[in-house]
């Protein structure tokens, strides 16, 4: 009995994953990695269409500057949210978009030392390209996210050009 409803389960979810997973999503979660930036190095990733092209994502998340002295007094860690509108443009091939829209972070970052403590804000223009697979509910991007920050502690620049990501997120809903 118990293995025969064990059976039905996993053939419901398989074919809720397998319509869910067609044609375009509304909403998708999951996380984006960016290992050349401090303050939001690893985040949770939540996306939805607002329309067929217009989407925001909302990333939480937090990261190091990787600053480790021998005698280990202080470790640099930050804790970070952002935000961002991306209007997608249909490239020709199923399920892959390229995107461009802008958005704001904030993040604070804690510290031992005066000058890599404090508070960060800042807004960034991005681009980058998304894919829906066509038959799995999975979402993979790649942006990039020049950033420049009008507050921010002491030691770190007001200008962040390296802030790449890649995205792998669980597609929720179709559309």
């Amino acid at each position: 009995m118990i293995k025969r409803m064990l059976g039905i389960t996993l053939i419901a979810m398989g074919i809720s994953f397998a319509v869910s997973a067609q044609g375009d999503y509304e909403r998708s979660i999951g996380i984006r990695i960016a290992p050349e930036t401090y303050y939001d190095l690893f985040a949770l990733s939540y996306k939805t269409f607002l329309s067929d092209a217009g989407a925001i994502e909302f990333n939480a998340g937090g990261g190091t500057k990787g600053y480790y002295y021998t005698n280990n007094r202080y470790h640099p860690f930050s804790l970070s949210v952002s935000g961002a509108y991306q209007h997608h443009f249909d490239i020709p091939v199923q399920g892959l978009k390229w995107f461009v829209g802008g958005g704001l972070t904030a993040y604070n970052a804690f510290s031992g030392e005066k000058r890599y403590r404090g508070f960060g804000f800042g807004f960034f223009p991005t681009g980058g390209a998304d894919y829906k697979f066509p038959l799995i509910p999975l979402n993979l991007s790649v942006d990039y996210r020049p950033t420049i920050f009008f507050a921010r502690p002491d030691y770190y620049d007001s200008f962040h050009a390296s802030n790449f990501g890649i995205s792998a997120r669980y597609v929720i809903g179709g559309r």
